[in-house]
């Protein structure tokens, strides 16, 4: 990993950038993550912070699809290829425009209170961020720069997927970028801390900013708490004992289960990021091996949905028997076959399980209890995924439950292009999030 933490990357980027010292250069930070990183940027080049709040405006019938870009100062940037192919009226628009521009208003007073935001007429802009996977966020921050009369454009980040800089080269009069990995699932894949930035941070970055103060090496944020419990642990289930690691954060709301799917484990560095970017959100996880190394050579046990099933049901029984866990909801992610042993847990009368998500899932192996789901359910597939794609699509006619089909545009089976994990990490979070409720960990802090 090339970075400690946003600090050391913004302070990295901040030397790569120095030529623009005693310029008339303003740093902009996008929201959150971003601004930790464009804070040690401004303090490097002695320049004035901001944060550039925009909303992507998606087509109504295809919110990943943006047909334009939406700024403060009533700015307004158009994508006239969408809006034409999409055969989007200037009322749809309108009404997707003034719904948005809510939310970016609430935003940019959430930010800044009520002090304008910088003049960038006639100014050089540079637009920073944490790291970059499809860059559709970045580049609207940049047009909506341009829009505002910006005299030249800087987007710098510390990481940003190869093919992502390629296409951004064009969109900006400069494109500032520490490294270029050919291989990208997720921004966070390049820290080693990553936990998530707080509104509250971002308050304060910009406070000390606008005062002169320097941060502190490590900005606090709840995040960078130890969590409670961080163990390797080993279980008894049935007749056999699997292998597994627990993470307990301070104030957990829930804990979810991971069930692996067939050729994986509990280092599976896909669900080992999913797993990171649940704690952040202030989720327990537990990442657990549903098969021994023999079993797993064995292919009429890796199919044996039932048999997986009564493992994970027994797994979650014991994470509710530890005094860490035993008053949070508990969820199952799944993934490929462990996707199916997760909808078959979920559907035992007695399971009590908050929520599930299935990432590139097989339900179909779980067809005999599709109907018997009452548990809100997340199924989540690349878009170039066309076999599995289809299975989902079929399982899904089946539930009764609360239920959504979320399509990764042009992802495959195992989430590989830029961005893709990522947006996988946050469906799933919000899903969980919006299911387990807000209830505190009794053992965390404030107990």
């Amino acid at each position: 990993m090339p970075f400690t933490d946003r600090v050391d990357a913004g302070e990295r980027l901040a030397k790569k950038l120095r030529r623009w010292r005693g310029e008339n250069v303003v740093v902009l930070g996008l929201p959150r993550g971003g601004v930790p990183v464009a804070f040690q940027v401004a303090q490097g080049l002695q320049a004035p912070l901001d944060v550039i709040v925009v909303r992507k405006l998606g087509v109504p019938f295809q919110p990943e699809l943006a047909m334009g870009a939406i700024g403060e100062g009533e700015v307004l940037v158009r994508n006239e290829r969408v809006l034409r192919t999409a055969h989007i009226s200037d009322a749809e628009l309108a009404e997707v425009e003034q719904r948005e521009r809510a939310e970016l208003d609430r935003r940019a007073r959430r930010f800044r209170g009520d002090r304008p935001g910088l003049g960038l007429a006639g100014r050089s802009v540079i637009v920073v961020d944490d790291g970059i996977a499809t860059g559709s966020t970045a580049a609207a921050a940049c047009q909506v720069v341009k829009a505002r009369g910006a005299a030249r454009v800087v987007l710098a980040v510390p990481v940003c997927a190869r093919e992502s800089a390629a296409r951004l080269r064009d969109e900006v009069d400069e494109l500032v970028c520490l490294e270029t990995p050919a291989r990208f699932g997720a921004v966070g894949q390049f820290y080693e801390r990553f936990g998530q930035t707080s509104d509250h941070e971002v308050i304060a970055l910009l406070q000390r900013s606008e005062r002169g103060v320097q941060a502190p090496r490590a900005a606090p944020t709840d995040d960078d708490d130890p969590p409670l419990r961080d163990d390797e642990i080993e279980m008894g289930v049935g007749t056999v004992r699997l292998p597994g690691q627990l993470v307990v954060p301070v104030d957990s709301r829930g804990i979810v289960v991971f069930a692996h799917g067939s050729g994986s484990s509990r280092h599976s560095p896909r669900n080992r990021y999913v797993a990171r970017v649940l704690q952040g959100a202030g989720l327990a996880t537990l990442l657990v091996d549903l098969l021994t190394e023999r079993e797993e050579t064995s292919r009429a046990v890796v199919f044996d949905v039932e048999l997986l099933a009564g493992r994970l049901a027994e797994i979650t029984e014991w994470a509710r028997r530890e005094p860490e866990c035993r008053d949070l909801p508990a969820c199952y992610f799944g993934a490929s076959t462990g996707a199916a042993a997760a909808l078959w847990a979920a559907a035992a009368p007695d399971a009590e399980i908050a929520a599930v998500v299935s990432r590139g899932g097989r339900p179909d192996l779980a067809a005999p209890r599709l109907g018997d789901i009452r548990v809100p359910t997340l199924l989540i597939v690349g878009g170039r995924d066309e076999i599995v794609l289809d299975l989902n699509r079929q399982a899904q006619a089946r539930l009764r439950c609360a239920n959504r089909l979320a399509v990764v545009p042009g992802a495959t089976h195992l989430f590989e292009q830029a961005g893709a994990l990522e947006q996988v990490a946050a469906l799933a979070r919000d899903w969980f999030i919006d299911h387990v409720g807000a209830v505190p960990h009794p053992g965390g802090r404030g107990s």
